[in-house]
C-alpha cells in the first residue's frame, strides 16, 4: 500500500475472494461478465453506410497504460472479419504476451465516427450503468488484474493469450457509482502528476544522452587536443581532421561476416549455453549475455560462426536503422543472426576505438541506410565498405578510449540514477492505483479535490 497521509476506510467486510481480502462495508464484489460486455460484436452497427470512417487501430498505436493513437483511419467496406470492434467508452487491453504484461491498454475515447477495428489481440469491455468507465480502466491496470491475468494465459512460447473466461469471471470490487468517479478523479489527477514527473525525468534522461553522444562524436572526430592542426579530410561529410590522422575506406579497416538463425522449430537447435546476439540485444554498449541462446548441437549442424569475444557488432537490416545505429563489442564468446555483421578490426585499430568511433558518426552512417523489401531498412556491405573515416593511431586511440570511458561513466551513473527513480515512481503509480480501486486507501474526499 503506498505510504503517505492516505487512510484506510472506517469498516470493512470479508469480499469472499482470496487476492482481494477486506473490502469497505458498502462495497460489492461482482464478477465481469454481469456489468459489463465482453467483446462485444460489430453486428450491432447497422446504421453505418459503406463509406463512412472509422478509426483503424494495429497494436503499436495501443500505448501502455492508457492512449491510443489514432492515426489511421480506414472506410466501413474495409473493414473485414478479422479485426476487433470497439467503440467510445469501451476499456480496451492487449491479450497477447508480451503486450498484456507490458500493459497495453486504454479507455477509448474520440474515436472517428465514435468507432474503431484494430488488431484482433484486443479484448473489449464495455461497462454498465452500474460501472464508471475510468474506474473500469484503472481496475484493468491494476497489479491484481495483470498478475492474474498472466498466470491464466495459455498458448505457448510467444503466442500466451489471455482468456476470455479470466475477463468474465474476474471479481470486481464496486463501490458505488458516485464512489467509482471519485476515485477515477483521483486517479486521474495523481497519475497525471506522476506521469509528469517521469516526463521531466526522462527528458533529462534524454538530454544526458545527447551530451554522451556529443562527447564521443568530438572525440572520434577531432581528438582530444584542440591546438592540434588541422587538415582537409578530402571527404565531404567528415570535412576537415587532425592532419596527423589517416583517411581510409571501411573496406580496408575491418573484415566483415555475418550469422543466421537456426530452425526455430528444431528443439534440439535452442535453451543452449551458447549466445546468439539479435539486434534486440544492442542495447548495452559490452554484451555478456542474449537473450535466446543456442545449443552446441545447432552450432555443428548449422555451420554458424562463434564470435571470439573483442569483435565489433552493428545492425544492418531492421527498422531499428530508422533512427539509430547500434553498436556493441562482445566480453564472451557469440554467435549473431542475419540481421547483425561482426567486425574483426585490421591492424589500424583496438576495438574499443573503433567502436566508439562508430558510435559518434553515427548519423553519417544512417544515412547510408536504405529502405529495402517490406519497407525494412538494410544497409548494404558494398555501401559500408566505400565509406571513408578519418582516425588516429592506436597510442592516441588508448587515451581517446580512456578519457572517453572517464566520461562515460559518469554521465551512464547519473542515467542508472535517474531511471532507478523513474522505476520507483512507476511502482508507486501503480501500487497506488491497486490500492485506491481495491479499498485499501479511502480517496473519497481526495477525488473531490
Amino acid at each position: 500500500m503506498p505510504s503517505g497521509t492516505y487512510t484506510p476506510y472506517p469498516r470493512y467486510k470479508d469480499s469472499g475472494v482470496e487476492w482481494l481480502g477486506d473490502v469497505p462495508e458498502g462495497w460489492e464484489v461482482k464478477r465481469l461478465r454481469f456489468i459489463s460486455r465482453i467483446n462485444p460484436l460489430a453486428s450491432e452497427l447497422q446504421d453505418f453506410s459503406p463509406e463512412d470512417e472509422v478509426s483503424f487501430v494495429p497494436m503499436e498505436c495501443v500505448c501502455e497504460y492508457g492512449g491510443l493513437r489514432l492515426e489511421q483511419t480506414k472506410p466501413m467496406d474495409e473493414i473485414g472479419s478479422g479485426y476487433t470492434y470497439f467503440r467510445d467508452g469501451d476499456v480496451v487491453f492487449a491479450k497477447i504476451t508480451p503486450c498484456f504484461e507490458n500493459g497495453k491498454g486504454t479507455l477509448a475515447e474520440g474515436l472517428v465516427n465514435g468507432v474503431a477495428f484494430g488488431t484482433t489481440e484486443l479484448h473489449v469491455i464495455r461497462p454498465d450503468d452500474t460501472l464508471e468507465k475510468r474506474f473500469l480502466f484503472y481496475l484493468t491496470i491494476c497489479d491484481n488484474f495483470r498478475k492474474i491475468g498472466e498466470s491464466e494465459m495459455y498458448g505457448a512460447g510467444g503466442q500466451k493469450r489471455v482468456p476470455t473466461d479470466f475477463v468474465q469471471n474476474f471479481p470486481v470490487p464496486l463501490p458505488p457509482l458516485p464512489e467509482q468517479a471519485a476515485i477515477a478523479a483521483f486517479l486521474d489527477r495523481e497519475t497525471a502528476r506522476l506521469d509528469a514527473l517521469v516526463a521531466r525525468k526522462r527528458r533529462l534522461i534524454e538530454l544526458l544522452q545527447e551530451k554522451r553522444a556529443a562527447v564521443i562524436s568530438h572525440a572520434v572526430t577531432r581528438g582530444l587536443d584542440p591546438a592540434a592542426p588541422i587538415k582537409d579530410s578530402g571527404v565531404d561529410w567528415l570535412g576537415e581532421v587532425p592532419a596527423h590522422w589517416e583517411v581510409k575506406r571501411l573496406a580496408y579497416l575491418a573484415e566483415m561476416s555475418g550469422g543466421m538463425t537456426p530452425d526455430k522449430s528444431n528443439e534440439t537447435f535452442w535453451e543452449g549455453d551458447i549466445p546468439w546476439l539479435t539486434p534486440k540485444d544492442m542495447k548495452r554498449p559490452v554484451i555478456d549475455d542474449t537473450e535466446d541462446k543456442i545449443t552446441h548441437v545447432a552450432l555443428t549442424a548449422t555451420g554458424i560462426k562463434l564470435y571470439d569475444a573483442g569483435h565489433v557488432f552493428i545492425v544492418v537490416r531492421g527498422m531499428i536503422l530508422a533512427h539509430t545505429f547500434p553498436v556493441c563489442i562482445n566480453s564472451v564468446e557469440t554467435t549473431v543472426n542475419q540481421d547483425v555483421k561482426a567486425l574483426n578490426v585490421l591492424r589500424y585499430f583496438i576495438p574499443q576505438y573503433f567502436a566508439f568511433m562508430l558510435q559518434g558518426i553515427d548519423k553519417a552512417l544512417l544515412a547510408l541506410v536504405e529502405e529495402a523489401a517490406h519497407g525494412t531498412r538494410c544497409l548494404r556491405t558494398e555501401v559500408w565498405h566505400d565509406f571513408y573515416v578519418a582516425f588516429p593511431d592506436k597510442d592516441e586511440q588508448l587515451k581517446i578510449v580512456s578519457e572517453l570511458e572517464k566520461h562515460i561513466t559518469r554521465i551512464d551513473a547519473l542515467i542508472t540514477k535517474i531511471n532507478t527513480a523513474i522505476t520507483t515512481l512507476q511502482e508507486y503509480r501503480t501500487a497506488l492505483i491497486t490500492a485506491a480501486v481495491t479499498g485499501k486507501i479511502d480517496v473519497r474526499e481526495e477525488g473531490a479535490c
